[in-house]
């Protein structure tokens, strides 16, 4: 009686495979290289604009700083930080700083919360509601050159809009010289871009909105949760990443205005709505002390570097764990 012998088929810790071939090796490490080379390919142009677009101007104008230069030829004229010691005691700049600042807290604390107002009530189901979003998302879509003159007109002293409808109602005590007197620039210039930008963060609200699950707020409301306890409970803490960021958005935009300031007042009267971006323009194109303004724009520069940075790192931290991608190749 003969027996056969099977050859063993197990697989397990206990077998060696063998080493994979060179060829295969060698293929893998092709293909690795070629995956690297298309990434390079794509992102060099990209690179290339960056670095003349972007990169080498901040060097330049970090450098044209520390010179008195009027922007013809090379900066020669070295005066060291002179530039940016004038800046702690120019008190048009100081002023710039404030009305950021004012700024910046009145979007917080009005703008913000009226586009959440209404994003939250146009998330419900009411007619009409798409006309409403077009409608409140439209002075957006507008450039601030053509919203800076259509308020120009609006607000005119005597001949506006604005001054005809309080007078029509019996309230012309309250009309005036909108853009020319120093007490109401700034509220009223907020009042304009308040028009223009809350659409914009209305949007990003409502994108918010309908991401959240409909189980969450239903199962609060047969809990018995009122509206408000719903809003305060499910809704917001939700919706708190597209709050951050909107915020992170009207900081920036509020650092960096300048044309919707340009058009309607050019900064005045008397700097009274000059902004950081505005004092640039003045010095360096209407002025040409294109040293000094190179000190301005690096000082915009590192006061939105520094809140970016710090706001990325202290309110952003949470939202940004786990959100990097990598990239490899695994021979396939």
């Amino acid at each position: 009686m003969t027996s056969t012998f099977l050859p063993d088929k197990r697989t397990g810790p206990d077998v060696d495979l063998p080493p994979p071939s060179t060829g295969a090796a060698r293929g893998r490490a092709r293909r690795r290289a070629l995956h690297w080379l298309t990434a390079v390919g794509f992102q060099v142009p990209a690179l290339v604009l960056f670095i003349i677009l972007v990169l080498l101007p901040i060097l330049f104008a970090l450098y044209a700083a520390f010179f008195r230069w009027g922007g013809f030829g090379m900066p020669s004229d070295y005066v060291g930080a002179d530039n940016f010691t004038r800046l702690l005691d120019d008190p048009v700049f100081l002023g710039d700083l404030w009305r950021c600042f004012v700024l910046v807290a009145l979007s917080l604390v009005l703008q913000l919360p009226f586009a959440l107002a209404l994003a939250v009530a146009l998330n419900q189901r009411i007619r009409g509601r798409a006309v409403y979003r077009m409608l409140f998302f439209a002075p957006y879509v507008l450039s601030e050159a053509i919203t800076g003159v259509l308020f120009s007109m609006i607000f005119a002293p005597d001949d506006g809009l604005a001054d005809r409808i309080l007078g029509g109602i019996g309230l012309d005590g309250l009309g005036g010289e909108w853009f020319a007197d120093p007490s109401m620039v700034m509220a009223t210039l907020f009042l304009v871009m308040t028009w223009k930008y809350f659409g914009f963060h209305m949007m990003l609200y409502l994108a918010g909105l309908q991401s959240i699950p409909r189980e969450l707020t239903e199962a609060a409301l047969i809990d018995g949760a009122g509206p408000w306890q719903r809003f305060r409970s499910v809704t917001l803490p939700l919706l708190a990443p597209t709050l951050r960021i909107s915020v992170f958005l009207s900081v920036i935009g509020s650092i960096q205005l300048f044309d919707l300031v340009w058009v309607v007042t050019q900064g005045g009267p008397d700097h009274h709505s000059e902004t950081m971006a505005v004092t640039l323009f003045q010095y360096g194109f209407k002025r040409y002390q294109v040293g000094y303004a190179s000190a301005i724009s690096v000082a915009m520069f590192g006061i939105s570097l520094v809140f970016a940075l710090a706001y990325q790192r202290f309110v952003l931290r949470r939202d940004l764990e786990g959100a990097t991608t990598t990239m490899r190749g695994d021979g396939k």
